[in-house]
């Protein structure tokens, strides 16, 4: 209790609150040169939520260190790990997400290397001679003896009404005796429909990467730049929150938490087919 009093001590001294920045609050920090307030990279995001390094960044701590996953640790970091700008989150909305967190029971912690979170990027491409816009959804995998990102998923404009399946009576459809015909009537489907996707089965969805990438393939879809990064985490249980870049003067500026959610059950599969454009 005494070593967990003296690490939260330290930690808000390390930092002079203007208008308090913390849990409840909203404001800048004066940066003493003891505490990095920014949080420059993704995997600093992990780290200090997580408590696994110093309060100035320069010593990573490894399990069987004493401040490895330090409650009073957490608790200030995770503090200075929302986006208290800009970003509207309720104090009392960040109170309920920290309690669970930090819980003495059942303390939460973030893992690069598993499932629940994903990344949503923005870019630029050239498709028939104009400029579009796509989101991908990339995923960590295992590969080999590491990790890759890999692309999980894409929405992109123009392929968005590509196919618009008829359902219920204004569906065509091929007889049930058909194979009578020796299928002869696939002219309706291949010829004459302007739909073939409504002679496909009831639960038929396409696939967009595989057009996108084939489209790529052909010489019609060409790379621009990238132009947003975001991160999506349901690793929490019960909880989404979404993770963007701030690039602004002040402390409270890197890698920070920009919206969270407590979900109520189903919730989370409504979400992620939202993020994936499947809505």
């Amino acid at each position: 209790m005494r070593l967990t009093l003296i690490i939260f001590a330290v930690f808000i001294a390390s930092i002079s609150i203007v208008s308090a920045q913390g849990i409840g609050s909203g404001g800048t920090i004066k940066d003493d040169g003891r505490f990095a307030a920014s949080t420059k990279q993704l995997n600093q995001f992990f780290r200090r939520f997580n408590a696994e390094e110093s309060i100035d960044g320069n010593t990573r701590f490894y399990p069987g260190d004493s401040l490895y996953h330090n409650q009073a640790l957490r608790k200030g970091f995770i503090q200075v790990l929302f986006d208290n700008q800009t970003s509207g989150i309720s104090p009392a909305l960040k109170i309920q997400f920290a309690d669970q967190v930090l819980s003495e029971v059942y303390p939460q912690y973030l893992s690069f290397h598993q499932e629940g979170w994903f990344a949503e990027v923005k870019a630029e491409f050239f498709f028939q001679g104009k400029r579009e816009s796509a989101t991908l959804i990339l995923k960590i995998q295992p590969q080999g003896l590491g990790y890759e990102w890999v692309i999980d998923a894409v929405d992109f404009g123009p392929f968005r009404n590509l196919f618009d399946k008829p359902v219920g009576d204004e569906k065509d459809f091929l007889h049930p005796l058909s194979h009578e015909l020796g299928f002869m009537n696939l002219r309706r489907a291949f010829q004459d429909s302007e739909l073939p996707e409504a002679f496909t089965r009831s639960s038929f969805s396409p696939d967009y990467l595989t057009i996108f990438l084939y489209e790529m393939k052909k010489g019609n879809l060409r790379f621009d730049t990238v132009s947003d990064v975001r991160f999506h985490f349901f690793q929490i249980d019960g909880w989404y929150f979404e993770v963007a870049q701030f690039n602004r003067p002040g402390f409270n500026t890197g890698w920070l938490i920009s919206s969270l959610v407590r979900l109520n059950p189903g919730d989370k599969e409504m979400l992620q087919k939202f993020i994936y454009g499947e809505n």
